[in-house]
């Protein structure tokens, strides 16, 4: 240790009731072995830390921040640390209200907590799942959202939701404790989390709805959507516009009804009528969701998106799809010949990984698909997907 150096815990706090730091009420539980570890959702497009770090203006309190952040030892993460340490001191010269600190301060701290509570888990898959918070048990799509929730844990995923009752409920039970995580939102009137989730340590409580919205994307690998309120609105919106600007990688959405139910495709129509006939969106934006009232094509949607595909992130001006088995020559000249058009130059190359890549080394044995594409809305992304996950095994890789 160093001089001067303080000690620090061997253990952070554990979230305990509402996500509280505290003790646990129980342990938690062992995480499901299934799928990788978490990727970028943003796909890579983060900005990275530029090379000339920010500064306080002060030199001597930039050497004191360097001397900190070294003492204190945040490994590979130091540069990123010693940024977040110098945007926090000049927040404090800027004109800035009391409220806007706390906003800023609490926000910081449900996101960290966040990450805390799911890090354990980021070897699993995970699925988000919203709907109303006012449907009733006795109600058909309350028993919808249980059954699918029981089905999709079946196939090793782990379920997230607002942790409400109603269709959230149901989620949460079909899902089982053990396989839930709960986002719960405090509310001027008090919103209880449900039964199931009540007092796991898997349960955060946030203050902020931009925080949670954060989190769900960001740790969900797909989303089903059932009826609901502004929130389920708010949400299936927001899935939406940040898959088709790019700012999150696109992962399967499927909106589930019951039978005969009208409430997706009422939502579809609207969308055609006042939006697509209104040139306010292309006819591929309709390829980043499916709508659905059998559970056994809702399954597959999420569950069929991984066969082959894996991840995707951008390299520069390089998208680079990491698949889990290379393509056969048939299979690479067919994805050519329907999306080669799509490309800014070049064609699709399979691929071993890319310098760019040198961050994520847990994926660096995956083969890759790499091409150039133009700047566009990325629907034509998830049909070439779907080509990906109809494909068979090939040889090896080649390097491009």
């Amino acid at each position: 240790m160093k001089s001067g150096k303080p000690d620090k815990p061997n253990k952070p706090n554990k979230p305990g009731k509402s996500g509280k730091a505290g003790t646990r009420r129980d342990p938690s539980p062992e995480p499901v072995e299934h799928g990788p570890e978490r990727e970028d959702f943003t796909g890579g497009i983060t900005e990275e830390v530029p090379s000339k770090r920010g500064t306080t203006g002060d030199k001597a309190f930039d050497r004191r921040i360097d001397e900190l952040v070294e003492d204190w030892d945040c490994g590979p993460h130091n540069p990123l640390i010693e940024e977040l340490l110098v945007t926090s001191l000049r927040l404090g010269h800027d004109p800035i209200t009391e409220g806007d600190l706390k906003l800023i301060n609490r926000a910081l701290k449900e996101l960290r907590t966040a990450n805390r509570v799911f890090a354990p888990f980021h070897g699993c898959r995970k699925i988000a799942v919203y709907g109303s918070a006012r449907t009733r048990p006795d109600e058909a799509e309350f028993q919808l959202a249980e059954e699918f929730s029981r089905r999709i844990r079946e196939q090793g995923y782990m379920v997230i939701t607002g942790a409400g009752d109603g269709i959230m409920g149901a989620a949460q039970k079909g899902a089982g404790r053990a396989h839930g995580f709960g986002l719960n939102i405090r509310l001027p009137f008090e919103q209880a989390s449900n039964e199931t989730i009540r007092d796991d340590p898997k349960l955060i409580t946030f203050n902020y709805f931009f925080t949670r919205k954060v989190v769900f994307v960001k740790e969900a690998h797909a989303f089903a959507l059932f009826p609901g309120g502004f929130g389920t609105m708010d949400e299936c919106f927001e899935l939406l516009t940040l898959m088709q600007t790019g700012k999150a990688t696109i992962e399967p959405t499927v909106m589930v009804d019951i039978p005969g139910g009208d409430y997706w495709n009422t939502f579809d129509r609207f969308l055609r009528r006042e939006l697509l006939d209104r040139r306010l969106i292309s006819e591929e934006d309709f390829n980043l969701f499916k709508i659905t009232s059998d559970l056994d094509e809702a399954v597959e949607e999420i569950t069929g998106f991984y066969r082959v595909f894996h991840s995707y992130r951008y390299v520069r001006d390089r998208l680079v799809i990491r698949l889990n088995e290379a393509l056969s020559e048939a299979e690479l000249a067919a994805i050519n010949e329907r999306f080669g058009p799509l490309l800014k130059r070049g064609t699709f190359v399979q691929s071993k990984a890319l310098a760019g890549e040198a961050n994520e080394p847990h994926l660096a044995d995956l083969p890759r698909l790499v091409c150039r594409p133009v700047d566009r809305g990325l629907g034509w992304l998830r049909c070439l997907i779907d080509q990906i996950n109809r494909a068979g095994t090939a040889p090896d890789a080649v390097a491009v």
